[in-house]
């Protein structure tokens, strides 16, 4: 029974700290693991903040990550710079694995929480609403196993500046947003922006990116207007997939900061460790968010370190939810050739299109601006004009409606199936709710004319009722539909592809009512020749074709040099 105890005893002085709840250590941050010390070797891991200086209530997110292998346990607070022993400030989010806890104050620093292994830990720090005039730096402790640990390690330097303004918060710094400019692109560093050349420190609008080179290392610059996060990528080619990303963007407390991660595809991006990464400095101003940083991480596009330095350049925007980014707000910006990092130079792009994305919006432009129309047009008012014409047995403007119809709805099946087999989700906001739900009715009409009753049938009045709603329904929704594709395509300051679609609904809606008009004067006309009628019919339908189809020649142009 003795040598029970004596075991558990000994049980308890290794394993009595793995809950994390170290306050005895706060002070002097050394773990009590009798007859081990610190390490004094060069630590595997690093403490960053993304920020180089703090003011009044600022908020700060700081990183523990591994350079090589896990952790099991940690201890991290903010120290004045010569000050005294005492944790500075409070932690308002610990993070996964971990938790806050009471030193000389409640939440003065934070522990893990379990043994688990550990390769990152991310908590937010926040300053005394009347902060000192002293730097201060992050210190940790992190613990291998009893026998390996490393004691407070430090953090860079985070210096004090005076809240502008005599306010007394300011969450986060807009030191970056300052700072970030294009002098000395092209001679101190690469650039690439949207629009060309742009500045940001002068215009609020600009998506900017810059590298600067330094032996092995590079300067980092991005800053661009988004309501979640502007990002930068690397790839060997301009489709998404094996792309090196740093996303700098908004987390679940709404604080600014940095992220790196991988893409496998077209989907979301795969997190990884943020790496070698240090000097970081965020801002968020106005609605422009900025992110500038020096890392020595070396690019990867398959998984494996490639041996030259020219990539593509991606610069992407978008919004988040809860701290996770979610697909980008438009096509991403992409340079016109690859780019070599170690040489300085100024570099265009412009927003690529795939191509299948481009077929995409083609067949949805014919279906539903020529052959749709037209066909419905036939179906309303050559009806009567053309009574008697037969071909194949039956109508012709029955004929001609059901042919051009069966293509239009060929058409948005077709482009339906592009543009989900190449984005395999819902992104780009409302336009894809609009295809699908033009799709859906579509494929509804000509299945609903399958069933339909005889025309001297005394309900078929309820068909004809329910065959006119349900083409309204996907003109307006189609037309909707294009007006948002449109807007995604077209990234010039004029919106010239949206301003000629709304020329061609204002041009159909002219021929509508000249047909309107020219029905019911016929109806009055009785000496009007119902050859005359037809003649007239058909030129007005033949004008109406040859400007839907000037409308569409010029769309079709803007949509392949996009």
């Amino acid at each position: 029974m003795l040598v029970w105890l004596v075991l558990l005893s000994c049980v308890w002085a290794v394993q009595g700290y793995g809950n994390g709840m170290v306050s005895a250590s706060c002070s002097d941050m050394t773990p009590n693991h009798k007859s081990y010390v610190a390490q004094t070797s060069q630590a595997p891991f690093t403490i960053t903040a993304n920020n180089s200086t703090y003011t009044d209530a600022q908020e700060i997110t700081v990183m523990i990550t591994a350079t090589s292998g896990s952790f099991k346990g940690f201890l991290l607070e903010a120290r004045e710079i010569g000050g005294t022993n005492a944790p500075y400030g409070s932690f308002t989010s610990a993070g996964s694995n971990a938790q806050l806890l009471t030193c000389s104050s409640p939440s003065a620093a934070v522990s893990h929480t379990s043994a688990v292994l550990k390769s990152q830990i991310q908590s937010t720090w926040k300053a005394p609403a009347s902060a000192n005039s002293k730097s201060i730096e992050f210190r940790a402790t992190v613990v291998q196993d009893v026998s390996t640990f490393w004691v407070g390690v430090k953090s860079s330097a985070l210096s004090y500046t005076a809240p502008s303004g005599g306010s007394s918060t300011q969450s986060p710094s807009s030191s970056a947003t300052n700072m970030i400019s294009s002098t000395g692109c092209g001679s101190t560093k690469t650039c690439f922006s949207n629009p060309s050349d742009c500045d940001p420190s002068t215009d609020s609008s600009c998506y900017f990116m810059s590298s600067t080179p330094s032996g092995s290392q590079y300067r980092f610059e991005i800053v661009g207007p988004s309501s979640g996060y502007v990002a930068i990528g690397f790839s060997d080619d301009t489709e998404m997939g094996n792309d090196d990303i740093y996303i700098c963007g908004k987390n679940s407390s709404g604080s600014i900061q940095l992220q790196h991660a991988f893409s496998t595809g077209t989907t979301k991006p795969t997190s990884i460790d943020l790496g070698s990464v240090s000097d970081i400095s965020v801002s968020t101003v106005n609605g422009v968010i900025s992110c500038s940083f020096t890392s020595a991480n070396s690019i990867s596009t398959t998984r494996s370190s490639s041996t030259g330095s020219s990539y593509y350049i991606f610069l992407a925007y978008g919004p988040t939810q809860n701290g996770a980014i979610q697909i980008h707000s438009r096509t991403p910006f992409i340079s016109s050739s690859q780019v070599d990092l170690s040489s300085v130079q100024a570099v265009g792009g412009r927003e690529v299109f795939p191509a299948i994305v481009k077929a995409h919006g083609c067949l949805m432009l014919i279906a539903w601006m020529t052959t749709g129309s037209v066909g419905m047009l036939i179906a309303r008012y050559l009806k009567k004009t053309a009574k008697g014409t037969r071909c194949c047995g039956k109508d012709f403007w029955f004929v001609a409606h059901v042919f051009l119809m069966i293509l239009s709805v060929a058409a948005t099946i077709i482009a339906f199936i592009l543009v989900f087999s190449y984005a395999k989700d819902w992104a780009g906001g409302a336009h894809p709710v609009l295809g699908v739900l033009v799709m859906i009715l579509s494929l509804a009409q000509p299945i609903a004319a399958l069933f339909r009753c005889g025309p001297q049938d005394e309900r078929r009045y309820i068909f004809n009722w329910a065959h006119s709603i349900n083409a309204l329904a996907i003109k307006g929704l189609a037309v909707a539909a294009i007006f948002t594709g449109l807007f995604l395509v077209d990234t010039s300051d004029s919106q010239w592809l949206t301003k000629v679609m709304g020329g061609f609904v204002a041009w159909e809606a002219i021929f509508y009512l000249l047909q309107d008009f020219y029905q019911r004067w016929k109806l009055n006309d009785v000496t009007e020749p119902d050859s005359q009628g037809t003649s007239t019919g058909v030129l007005l339908l033949g004008f109406f074709f040859l400007g839907n189809l000037a409308f569409l020649v010029a769309l079709l142009v803007g949509i392949g040099n996009a």
